[in-house]
């Protein structure tokens, strides 16, 4: 009873302290503002378009006060007690101006400019001829605001007329109104009737209109009828340019590959002009084929000028990759009438350049390591765009889980990469899209040495497409992707851990593996205002399946098919990764993602290649445990005081985490978390009872949980997780839930449970 009241005490306490000490520092007759509200006295109208209007109306109230947390306002705490820094540098200089907040003082706030604000935004609203009256109340050198708007009825719109006249324009503007936002029985808003200008502008440019702006469109808006109602008229302004009224076409395109923005001027010689059907090209270096501009830019001679195909085909020459800088000019001709010349200026990025990436990871109980990666690029290999890249990779993972006895893994290897922007097939696709398509053929190979133990040549090729549907959608489609995996190097330490799981030898067995993947990847991320966004990606990996078909292999009749003395992999592989974000205030998100996948061996195949598995826990999965350690179902592998932490693979896999995020201060990002899931096999297997897929599934999922910081360097995100893990799968059904064994004060149960992940960017 003791400590609960001294608990008790020690809350009110920090009430106190907070509340306090942010009104004793406050200049000599001032008050601290808490905070301003609207409340709409209107009997007529409902409740809910009444809450959404004081909502609206109270965003607009300036100033806004302090930020609170739990009622508290710590920055300005924090603000207060750093006191006034006497330079410019130091830990209270930090902490007044870059992690505290100063008092928001009742002496700035305007209640009649606020007030003023209220009347004009109800009155572009609708509510026209509406009252505002506004107030103060005072406590404890605290003070709040409050307006009452008595708003009246909304108006309404009557009737919406477009122009009438017979001008081609006036034709134009007219064939718009079938999807006019102004609806007859609407309410009146003022930004609906702006936002419908840009409407009927932007179908104009697509129509020809190029020197056409919103400006010139008058709405003329009758209130003089009665009934809270209005009349809307649409009319072309008098005194609108003639060039305005004209719908002009494309002549002249005239491209200038080679342009200084420092000079920003161009300097050719006659034998620098090429013309390439109706482009005139003035490559003073001879930089391109011809061609990679007839696939870039839209527009044709003769064709009408359209807003859609100008900011295309400015995105298509961005997405080559190319150049640093595009513009685009248009001019009134000098040559023919009512037509425009297009001129493209394009400055080029280096040609070749070296990349340099590292990347670190810890998990801190089973690997540590880093990777670096050096990569030469060559931007215009022959010509037409195209991208060359060569790789050499290195990297390292020290194990720390169990003893370590020197069983770390060690990789080196080689990519070469070569990129057409352009589809490469028998026949000729076309595509309008803003992202240029890229057609992909990839070499690789790898030395993973894990020493001890093993050693693991792999070698990869690949020929494939990608292209992106919009901003939103991108496929990936490999139609041929080929992977051969031989070991080296197998020890006798090895050989003898096989006898006892043989499970292990899969690792070391060769394999070969090829046919189509196709990956599908759809998000709304980048729309910053939306509260609800969504990512989706999908994966689907087709290995083997025609070569099985055509040869009639079945391993269950053990009627093997052998390439060069090796199993030929059959299985199809489905994945699927969605993840939705709900931002719950400007600093605040809730994160959450699930992971579907199954491999389904058959044929030449009775179990999936060890490389295509899936696997579970460690930084960017369940981080209350082990690395590639958990699972599969129920099963838990024994580390021996001389083992080390061989990895867990499955068929299935079911994972699902939830994580809110929220801006602390300056670069630091805080972070709850919660993950569930496991993996599975498809068929039972002697050495690792409780590993089979069951109807009870359910009963073999792991949770973990935990908090985390995150430092936001914009260049890169830092992020450090500490986890615990909650459910253990493997334990007896009624003891999985380890809630009750938390025992932070034990250093034996923190050895055992504590997990540290540090890694670069977000786990999703």
């Amino acid at each position: 009873m003791k400590i609960r009241y001294i608990k008790y005490f020690i809350v009110l306490s920090i009430f106190f302290v907070f509340g306090c000490s942010n009104t004793k520092y406050l200049p000599e007759g001032d008050l601290l503002y808490t905070g301003g509200s609207v409340t709409v006295k209107d009997s007529t109208m409902k409740k809910k378009e009444r809450k959404e209007l004081e909502k609206a109306l109270e965003e607009l109230l300036r100033p806004k006060p302090n930020k609170k947390i739990l009622g508290l306002r710590p920055k300005l705490w924090i603000y207060n007690i750093a006191g006034e820094p006497k330079k410019d540098k130091g830990i209270r200089h930090w902490l007044r101006n870059k992690v505290g907040e100063p008092p928001v003082l009742f002496s700035k706030v305007g209640l009649d400019y606020n007030a003023a604000v209220l009347r004009s935004f109800a009155e572009n609203r609708g509510y026209f001829k509406n009252r505002v009256s506004a107030d103060s109340t005072v406590r404890n050198k605290r003070v709040t605001a409050e307006y009452i708007i008595q708003p009246r009825k909304q108006y309404k719109i009557k009737e919406v007329k477009f122009p009438d006249d017979s001008s081609a324009l006036g034709k134009a503007i007219a064939k718009t109104s079938r999807r006019s936002l102004l609806k007859e029985g609407n309410a009146y808003d003022l930004d609906v009737i702006k936002n419908e200008r840009e409407r009927i502008d932007a179908r104009l440019k697509e129509r020809g209109f190029y020197y056409f702006n919103p400006d010139y469109i008058l709405a003329q808006v009758d209130s003089t009828k009665g009934d809270y109602q209005v009349n809307i008229k649409l009319k072309i302004k008098d005194e609108m340019p003639e060039k305005a009224k004209i719908a002009y076409k494309i002549d002249k395109i005239v491209v200038y590959p080679n342009f200084s923005v420092s000079k920003d001027t161009v300097k050719y010689k006659k034998e620098d002009i090429v013309q390439y059907n109706d482009f005139t090209i003035i490559d003073t270096a001879d930089t391109f084929n011809p061609r990679v501009f007839d696939r870039a830019i839209l527009f044709k001679k003769g064709d009408f000028y359209n807003r859609k195909d100008h900011n295309l085909t400015l995105n298509r020459f961005v997405n080559l990759g190319t150049f640093s800088f595009v513009k685009n000019e248009f001019k009134t001709s000098d040559s023919i009438k009512n037509t425009l010349d297009s001129y493209y200026y394009l400055t080029l990025l280096p040609k070749k350049f070296i990349r340099v990436e590292v990347v670190g990871k810890t998990n801190s109980a089973s690997y540590t390591g880093s990777e670096i990666n050096v990569n030469w690029n060559n931007r215009n290999l022959f010509g037409g765009a195209e991208l060359l890249t060569v790789s050499v990779f290195g990297g390292a993972d020290f194990q720390l889980g169990g003893e370590n006895n020197g069983k770390n893994i060690y990789k080196l290897g080689t990519e070469t990469s070569l990129t057409w922007p352009r589809f490469i097939t028998p026949f000729n696709i076309q595509g309008n899209s803003e992202f240029v398509p890229r057609t992909k053929a990839t070499v690789r190979y790898e030395f993973q040495n894990r020493t001890q133990l093993y050693s693991l040549n792999s070698f990869n090729a690949s020929f494939g497409y990608l292209w992106r549907e919009s901003a939103r959608k991108e496929h990936q489609l490999n139609i041929m992707d080929i992977t051969y995996v031989s070991p080296n190097n197998v020890t006798a330490e090895y050989q003898e851990d096989i006898d006892e799981d043989a499970a292990l030898g899969k690792v070391i067995e060769k394999q070969l593996i090829f046919g189509p993947t196709y990956s599908y990847t759809y998000t709304n991320t980048m729309q910053k205002r939306k509260k609800h966004t969504i990512y989706f990606n999908g994966e689907l990996d087709l290995a083997g399946n025609i070569t099985g078909l055509l040869t009639g292999a079945n391993i269950k009749k053990k009627d093997t098919v052998k390439i060069f003395n090796v199993p030929l992999s059959q299985y199809v592989k489905f994945k699927t990764d969605f993840r939705h974000y709900i931002k719950l205030s400007k600093e605040t998100q809730l994160a959450s993602r699930i992971i579907v996948g199954i491999g389904l061996p058959y044929g030449n195949s009775n179990v999936m290649p060890t490389s295509k598995q899936f696997v579970s826990g460690g930084t960017n999965s369940i981080r209350a445990f082990r690395a590639r350690t958990l699972g599969p179902g129920s099963y838990f592998n024994t580390v021996t005081t001389n083992s080390y932490l061989p990895d867990q693979a499955g068929d299935l896999k079911l994972e699902f985490s939830s994580e809110y995020r929220a801006k602390l201060f300056s670069v630091v990002n805080g972070a709850l978390f919660v993950d569930a899931g496991n993996i599975w096999l498809l068929n039972a297997d002697p050495n690792k009872p409780g590993a089979e897929i069951s109807k009870d599934f359910m009963k073999d999922i792991a949770v973990g949980a935990g908090a985390g910081l995150r430092f936001d360097f914009s260049f890169l995100i830092l992020r450090t997780d500490l986890a615990i893990p909650l459910r253990k799968p493997w334990l007896s059904e009624n003891d999985r839930w380890v809630i009750d064994n938390i025992d932070f004060g034990s250093s034996t149960w923190r050895k055992d449970n504590l997990m540290l992940n540090i890694a670069i960017g977000y786990p999703f």
